[in-house]
């Protein structure tokens, strides 16, 4: 628990996979029981130029008009958490820079 302790206290900007809601893009703000509330969110629909969620938190995505990504959302609570992956600040500004995509 430490681990997640530190990255809440740094503000640090993270890639989170759950269970069943999928993949999202954020800063942790709490963390308890699996469940995390993500402050300026989006999730992580679809990527290309990644191999693993592991690579776009090392790299970011190298096909970003090629990516699905929401819009930006206040604060989002989701359940389920199975991995909380801190971002390289590169991969954080390439995430941050790709488009939105809308229905």
């Amino acid at each position: 628990m430490k681990a997640i302790e530190r990255i809440i206290e740094n503000g640090q900007k993270v890639i989170v996979r759950t269970e069943k809601a999928g993949v999202f893009y954020g800063v942790v703000t709490e963390f308890e029981n699996n469940t995390a509330e993500i402050r300026n969110c989006r999730r992580i629909w679809y990527w290309v130029g990644a191999a693993s969620l592991s690579e776009l938190a090392e790299t970011g995505p190298k096909k970003p008009s090629n990516c699905k990504f929401s819009v930006t959302v206040g604060s989002i609570v989701v359940m389920g958490v199975k991995e909380v992956i801190p971002c390289t600040d590169a991969a954080s500004k390439a995430i941050e820079e790709v488009p939105v995509w809308r229905a």
